[in-house]
């Protein structure tokens, strides 16, 4: 039963047969920021952008699984100590990963003796042609790569950041080693002060250093001077009627601060200095596969890209730009205009049609499917 469910009662209202004390500590462990929506005002909430992210969170064991066996050598893994690593196999704390690996009876199998957790055999042909989805993208991924480093403030960013959120830009986990193959553009770079790994820009390419608002806004440029929105607070006693402020707010908005400049200069307090924040979190979910990110990948970054305590109040004040969706503990941040009505991408990555294909596969039964990857139809190749 649903915490909702026993707050209401049958009549709508608090059931009369819970006790006072256990309805208030149930009321506040509604209002929680794990459980209060990022987006109170329903008027403006889209659920098909919202059900994205109940998605992800029912395939987390699988995808953090799958992502933690396939660096073993075997890919296997005791149970019992399976069921120690609650957060790296992506499950709570109490369950256990033996009951969840048989809701993906295609993908993950469950050996008795010894007791232990490995891939079936589809799975292992599905990790091949994500390889070789990896090695026929590594070029993109590489600009990728570069133009993060670019917009950072010393053109470093600590090799742990980037792993840990390696998967939202589509990097292999081997990334780290990856990246020496390129000496002509990135070197290690050692932290005197934290002994941080941290990997540093050899060298900047003007021609990456244009934005995705900079190339929309060449293509359509009525839609992105509808975008944004930066006004200023004037006094009443200004009086100014519809037209003559929105002209006001045009010329506070326009031209908008390049993630690519030295934006991080300008004073925290002005205009200038919002324009460049919002830009850079634009510019950052515009590099991810599926224009997307938790507020917690975005922070990560925080030092690097200069951005600020006030990171919802500032893609709040950008309705048009951005979708929020989650709770206030753990919210994402959308591109809007990437999405269709229905909440699917416009644009589709090799890797996104791949996690979907895996998420169909999961979804299966041995009596759902017989043959190998290619053969089923209901699955696209």
């Amino acid at each position: 039963m649903s915490w909702r469910r026993v707050l209401a009662g049958n009549n709508g209202v608090f059931g009369a047969d819970v006790p006072c004390k256990l309805r208030q500590k149930l009321k506040k462990k509604l209002q929680s920021p794990r459980l209060h929506p990022i987006q109170p005002d329903t008027s403006r909430r889209n659920p098909n952008l919202d059900a994205i992210l109940s998605r992800d969170a029912s395939f987390r064991f699988l995808f953090r699984t799958k992502s933690f066996l396939s660096r073993l050598p075997d890919h296997s893994i005791p149970l019992p100590l399976a069921g120690k690593l609650h957060r790296e196999l992506g499950f709570p704390r109490g369950r256990k990963p033996s009951r969840l690996a048989l809701q993906h009876p295609l993908l993950l199998r469950l050996s008795h003796d010894p007791p232990s957790l490995s891939f079936t055999s589809l799975m292992q042909s599905l990790l091949l042609e994500e390889r070789s989805i990896y090695l026929s993208l590594e070029s993109r991924r590489i600009l990728t790569v570069q133009k993060l480093l670019m917009m950072s403030r010393h053109r470093r960013i600590p090799l742990a950041k980037l792993h840990h959120c390696r998967a939202i830009f589509g990097l292999p986990d081997d990334f780290r080693d990856r990246v020496r193959h390129y000496p002509n553009l990135f070197r290690i770079h050692i932290n005197p002060i934290d002994d941080l790994h941290e990997l540093e820009l050899v060298d900047w390419d003007p021609s990456l250093a244009v934005s995705a608002l900079e190339r929309q806004f060449i293509e359509d440029e009525e839609r992105i001077r509808k975008l944004f929105k930066f006004p200023i607070p004037r006094r009443r006693y200004l009086d100014l009627d519809p037209d003559d402020a929105k002209q006001m707010d045009f010329v506070t908005t326009f031209p908008l601060v390049s993630p690519y400049s030295d934006g991080w200069k300008h004073d925290l307090w002005t205009v200038e200095a919002e324009k460049y924040r919002v830009g850079i979190v634009h510019e950052f979910l515009s590099l991810t596969l599926e224009k997307r990110a938790m507020i917690h990948h975005v922070v990560e970054f925080k030092e690097e890209f200069s951005l600020t305590k006030h990171t919802y109040q500032m893609l709040v004040k950008q309705p048009r730009a951005f979708y929020l969706a989650g709770t206030e503990m753990n919210w994402a941040a959308f591109l809007k205009d990437e999405y269709r009505e229905d909440g699917t991408l416009i644009e589709k990555d090799a890797q996104v049609m791949f996690e979907e294909k895996l998420r169909r596969y999961a979804g299966m039964t041995q009596k759902d499917f017989s043959g190998n990857v290619g053969d089923d139809p209901r699955v696209e190749a």
